[in-house]
């Protein structure tokens, strides 16, 4: 999911060519104050044009405490939206009331009601941190969940959210953890942070590893050249797709059975849904 602040012509055209999964247009942190009328009007312009997009087109919009979600949401609720990204989030319940919003809005422009998903920041605020249980039951708008650490680290007055080697400091990780956990108890989409140092590709890369092997099914990007390597990295080698079919095929063979024996190893119930979640987002992704 690819950032590009919604008021740079410039930064809007070369998003669309770049391959993301989804661009989002962002109203909230890279656009100034000043701006934001400017931005809401080329955000709409965008949307207009999304029919020629593969990418999907999402709208982060500003935080509902700062009283401009509103003015944000009509000017981007047309057809082309695919989605709204909510910052700064406390829990579910700002999930429902962003969707009474979308309701009439959808219904105001002919959309069919419910089709503008929501990806929800869900830990940029201390508050936030206890309402991560609360996304579960999950609305159906709700598609996924994600975190960060710099607006965190403002609500908590710290003076740094990483130790000196760039690892996140123990406040961070457990914000990481938690936004995994939720996403998973909501049967909703993980979503990785963004890595700032967009130049440090290898960095990058071995970030994107680690948050796949803990269960992130994506990531967060803000700047163009992060996209191949973020899509490359969550998707599933060749060797693995042909791993995860052995194993469906194994107990495809043997129905009724818990465990089924590959070449001498054991592979059990928990085996066969990583390997079906493996197959599914290939498919999804095809």
């Amino acid at each position: 999911m690819l950032f590009v602040p919604a008021d740079s012509e410039r930064k809007l055209a070369r998003a669309a060519s770049v391959g993301a999964d989804a661009i989002i247009l962002d109203l909230e942190d890279s656009v100034a104050a000043s701006r934001k009328p400017e931005a809401r009007g080329m955000a709409a312009s965008m949307l207009d044009a999304a029919g020629t997009s593969a990418s999907a087109m999402f709208v982060r919009v500003n935080p509902l405490q700062g009283g401009m979600t509103l003015e944000d949401l009509c000017a981007v609720v047309r057809p082309g939206l695919s989605g709204i990204m909510l910052p700064k989030a406390e829990g579910g319940r700002d999930v429902t009331q962003l969707g009474h919003y979308l309701d009439a809005l959808e219904a105001r422009a002919g959309m069919v009601v419910g089709s503008v998903k929501i990806v929800v920041v869900a830990t940029e605020t201390a508050g936030a941190m206890f309402g991560l249980g609360s996304y579960a039951p999950a609305s159906a708008r709700l598609a996924g969940l994600t975190w960060g650490g710099e607006d965190l680290a403002a609500s908590l007055g710290a003076t740094a959210n990483k130790e000196d080697d760039g690892s996140w400091t123990p406040p961070y990780q457990m914000a990481r953890t938690f936004c995994l956990l939720a996403a998973v108890a909501a049967d909703v989409a993980p979503i990785e942070t963004l890595y700032a140092d967009y130049k440090d590709l290898s960095g990058l890369q071995a970030d994107c590893r680690r948050a796949r092997r803990d269960g992130f099914v994506g990531r967060l990007a803000i700047h163009p050249d992060q996209v191949a390597l973020i899509n490359s990295s969550f998707t599933p080698s060749e060797a693995e797709i042909a791993a995860a079919r052995r194993v469906v095929t194994a107990f495809a063979d043997a129905p009724g059975v818990g465990v089924v024996g590959i070449d001498g190893k054991m592979y059990d119930l928990p085996h066969l849904k990583a390997a079906q979640r493996t197959l599914n987002s290939v498919e999804d992704a095809g």
